[in-house]
């Protein structure tokens, strides 16, 4: 929930666009006057036209000349006798010094004034122009800067918001996360009645780090912490501190520090932390010396007031491993809090907090749409609500309700369905046999998560999609979970080699994840009978050094034959299962395909019904879960996110996290 802008002391005064405007352009007529007059002379005047010296002299001895004025002896200015016109004016220049000139004027009666030259208002101009251009631009510059809130000057000068609105954020306004909130109590107490602790010689914490995946609602509970102790909250993010001058990241730390012990009692909230508590000394070459500096800076503060004082160090990163040891000891940040992914329930009234700003269906069943989100973060349900009700407005519904809710559900999981693209019909054929074989394999294994949803219907990169949805949240899986899951993969590439005796690129991704979930079961989770309970490739993963670069074999060349041999078995196991399924069941699978190619979409209970199964337990037909199939298997502390995208001829899938692994081929 965010803050009202009128609640920012600190927030700079909204600029005014015409101020801007009208000094850009003031500043643009005075360059084109001063580039007129650099390009046209220093604007004295030119009377007549420029006639050659040996010719003016000729026409003084011929007596045509009436008149000249000799200008600083260089210039000559004169006029033609018997001429009544511009055209009998002229000038010429003296290309060395005549001393017979004046006896020839005279002789030839030529009337003969002289001169200084003449300076015009422009020649002054060209010379302190460019001096009145530059403090103009720099006034213009200082004047920008602030009021963007940069003063010019000032850039040692904390950069954090002071928040203060009138309306307060409290923990009634944080769904869930009740662990985190009982952990943050203590503060707020401590806040509200430090004597409480004091007498007892208790010593509250200097700083709490909340640490959660993004979106779980880490700034939310720390301004929720600041309103329900009524005190003044600072927010600066890790980024600012740091900037190309040299200096000013540990200017920042103090006058932050500075800005607290004045406003004490309050609340200093540092978000994403690792940008400047990283670990020094980090990487190849060192550290950043910048960074570095500002991190002993907010050490040495952080050692140098006592909570006595009223001031609360809050700050959240979703990076906890790569924080520096001396940030994390006692004294400084004395406790941890993790704020976790929401449970059902917690999904549940977070997606109440935000139907209530929305005008919502009576039909709509906020905890079914709660099951069918496990892994989903607060952020990502507040998402949910909002493409739920973008959803109802295209179509001018005056409310929202559960068809705009599953809309919103499957673009956020699978990808915007394009409905436009025309597929010829063979890809088509072969796309809707792929995806039969993976949704066949969901009813025959008694370890696959229920199936939700098959289609064909392009959604994202893919082409086809079989959806999941796994019973309850689990934050395990069993080895048997693992192979089924393996074994579904190949369901694709087994279907097209049994109707069609070859494959497609669609199975590129399939594989993919079916050789590392092998990989990492051998590996990392000791399911392997010939290798044993044993770890096999350990991670050093330095700050700024990849996976790739940072992971070391320790383990012989020996070791690693019998790894692959391992990964190979448990492959071939699997693939061997889904031939057999899948033969054994042809005659479904090519109902199954005829089906989906009439209606693009089946749901679990249409595909029960066409393979005369049973209809499921009501309970089981809640949505509980839904990611790709082809994702990445999820580690033993990872939340369930077992959805299947496995388009044909060019498939391109979802992982776990959402983020995407792979574009067409």
């Amino acid at each position: 929930m965010a803050q009202n802008d009128s609640g920012n002391k600190n927030a700079s005064p909204r600029k005014n666009p015409a101020t801007g405007r009208f000094g850009l352009i003031f500043f643009l007529v005075i360059l084109a006057t001063f580039l007129f007059v650099m390009f046209t002379g220093n604007g004295a005047s030119q009377n007549g036209k420029e006639i050659p010296y040996s010719e003016f002299i000729t026409r003084v001895t011929s007596g045509q000349v009436e008149w000249v004025k000799i200008i600083d002896q260089r210039k000559i200015h004169g006029f033609l006798r018997d001429v009544r016109n511009t055209d009998g004016f002229f000038y010429t220049y003296i290309p060395y010094n005549d001393t017979s000139l004046m006896d020839l004027l005279a002789k030839n009666n030529v009337s003969v004034t002289g001169g200084p030259a003449e300076v015009s208002v422009w020649y002054y101009v060209l010379q302190i122009g460019p001096t009145i251009l530059i403090i103009i631009f720099l006034i213009i510059m200082m004047r920008q800067t602030q009021g963007q809130g940069n003063k010019a000057f000032q850039f040692g000068k904390s950069q954090a918001h002071r928040y203060e609105g009138t309306k307060k954020m409290t923990f009634a306004d944080v769904a869930g996360q009740e662990e985190a909130k009982h952990e943050l109590q203590e503060v707020v107490e401590f806040l509200k009645n430090p004597q409480k602790f004091i007498k007892m010689g208790a010593r509250i914490p200097k700083g709490v780090l909340l640490v959660g995946m993004p979106g779980t609602g880490k700034t939310l509970l720390a301004r929720a912490v600041a309103g329900e102790a009524n005190v003044a909250y600072f927010n600066i993010s890790g980024s600012d501190f740091v900037e190309m001058f040299v200096g000013v990241g540990a200017s920042r730390v103090r006058d932050l520090f500075e800005q607290g012990r004045r406003n004490a009692p309050c609340i200093i909230f540092i978000d994403e932390l690792d940008a400047v508590g990283r670990t020094r000394g980090a990487g190849y070459g060192g550290g950043h010396d910048e960074r570095e500096q500002t991190l002993n800076q907010m050490l040495v503060e952080m050692d140098g007031f006592e909570t006595k004082d009223g001031v609360i160090i809050l700050a959240a990163t979703n990076r906890p491993d790569v924080l520096d040891p001396a940030l994390l000891r006692p004294g400084r940040f004395d406790r941890q809090v993790t704020v976790a992914m929401p449970d059902i329930r917690e999904r549940e009234a977070i997606l109440k907090i935000h139907a209530s700003k929305i005008p919502l269906d009576e039909g709509v069943d906020l905890q079914r749409f709660a099951r069918a989100t496990p892994g989903m973060s607060g952020a990502d349900l507040a998402n949910l609500v909002n493409e739920a009700a973008l959803f109802a407005a295209r179509k001018d519904k005056q409310k929202v309700d559960s068809g705009d809710f599953e809309e919103a559900r499957d673009k956020l999981l699978m990808g915007v369905a394009r409905r436009s693209m025309v597929m010829p019909e063979k890809d088509r054929r072969m796309t809707a046999v792929h995806e039969s074989g993976h949704a066949l394999l969901h009813y025959y294994l008694k370890n696959a998560d229920p199936l939700h949803k098959v289609t064909i219907i392009p959604r994202g990169q893919a082409l086809g999609l079989a959806i999941s949805l796994p019973e309850t949240d689990s934050y395990s899986r069993t080895r048997g979970w693992l192979r089924d899951r393996i074994c579904i993969c190949y369901g694709g590439y087994v279907a097209e080699t049994l109707i069609y005796g070859e494959t497609t690129t669609g199975t590129r991704a399939d594989l993919q994840t079916a050789t590392d979930i092998a990989r990492k079961m051998v590996c990392e989770f000791g399911m392997s009978g010939e290798l044993g309970a044993v770890t096999y490739g350990q991670e050093d993963e330095p700050i700024f050094i990849g996976k790739e670069i940072a992971r070391h074999k320790d383990y012989s060349d020996e070791t690693a034959h019998l790894i692959d041999l391992s990964i190979k078995k448990i492959l071939d196991d699997t693939k061997a299962l889904a031939e057999s399924i899948i033969s054994e069941h042809r005659d479904e699978l090519e109902r199954l395909t005829e089906e989906l190619l009439a209606k693009e979409t089946l749901d679990d209970a249409e595909i029960r019904v066409l393979l005369g199964m049973p209809p499921a337990h009501p309970e089981e037909q809640k949505p509980k879960d839904a990611t790709v199939e082809a994702a990445d298997a999820p580690k033993p502390t990872d939340a369930p996110q077992a959805a299947e995208a496995s388009p044909n001829a060019a498939d391109a899938n979802a992982r776990n996290d959402g983020e995407p692994e792979e574009a067409k081929e």
